[in-house]
């Protein structure tokens, strides 16, 4: 993935919500030939040359130190994630020069998710694939696949095309917009972090020609980590839940990511988790309809 593009865009749609006066410019008026702020005034707040700025938009230096992008992200009251996804645009690392491995996940945080229990978790790679799901997450997200997917490379299912092209998964969630913008959020902060991802790239693509809505998404440039969230989900088989959702990184395994659902003790949710224990039991106990486990 090429970033000098990637900067330009990122860098004049962060230039087009912000307002003269949103930054303590004076606005004399008048018809204004683009939204949002001037090159001009933006190169002015962050205190570098305007012909210095409009090469960095325009992908034509690559050697922007730490306190110039620090200075233009403030200018552009970027958050910590979007600053971050800046410094990867325009500070891009060497080419990757061999195609990344399938990603594994290690016995001990396999065991671990195991160990939950009754309690929903899984692993998710940088690329937002299922790489292990326990019973509970498994039943919860995607109970219409085979439980063993996650477990072959060649087909294992992938989060963020579930949530744009499964209508399983987009019925699931009762405020899909708002999960979908914080998928794309992830996405192009992970298309920072991982340019050369062929993985990546080919994912980004396919959902741009298949999901108008990510297409639409894609273009406006959120940035965004996973992090803590409360969301309503509409379950096929228990109905309405209201779960927490906590995002733990894996620091020893490159991108990967531990995720734990979990419902208010003494909750209707929680009454509905331990339904759908039950529910998936019998389902598994069944030779007819039981996913193949290992």
């Amino acid at each position: 993935m090429d970033k000098r593009p990637e900067l330009g865009d990122f860098l004049r749609s962060r230039r087009a919500r912000l307002r003269p006066e949103d930054v303590g410019l004076t606005h004399y008026g008048g018809r204004r030939r683009v939204p949002g702020l001037r090159r001009e005034e933006l190169a002015q707040l962050a205190g570098v040359s305007v012909a210095y700025y409009t090469r960095l938009e325009q992908g034509q230096s690559q050697n922007a130190s730490d306190a110039v992008l620090d200075a233009i992200a403030r200018a552009l009251n970027l958050g910590e994630d979007e600053r971050a996804y800046l410094h990867g645009l325009a500070r891009p690392e060497p080419a990757a020069r061999r195609r990344p491995r399938p990603e594994r996940v290690r016995p001990g945080v396999r065991m671990m998710i195991e160990s939950f229990g009754d309690v929903p978790a899984m692993v998710i790679g940088r690329c937002t694939d299922a790489l292990a799901w326990n019973p509970m997450a498994h039943a919860l997200l995607a109970g219409h696949l085979d439980f063993d997917a996650p477990d072959r490379p060649a087909d294992r299912p992938n989060m963020a095309r579930l949530l744009f092209l499964d209508p399983h998964t987009r019925e699931l969630y009762a405020d899909w917009r708002k999960k979908a913008r914080d998928a794309v959020a992830y996405l192009r902060l992970a298309a920072g972090r991982y340019p050369d991802d062929p993985n990546l790239t080919a994912l980004v693509g396919e959902l741009a020609m298949k999901s108008p809505e990510f297409a639409a998404l894609w273009s406006t440039h959120p940035v965004g980590d996973c992090a803590y969230n409360t969301r309503e989900y509409r379950h096929p088989l228990v109905g309405a839940l209201t779960l927490s959702e906590e995002v733990m990184p894996l620091p020893d395994d490159r991108g990967q990511r531990v995720m734990v659902w979990s419902a208010e003790p003494g909750s209707p949710s929680a009454a509905a988790l331990r339904l759908l224990t039950e529910v998936s039991a019998e389902t598994a106990d069944r030779p007819e309809t039981a996913p193949t486990r290992r």
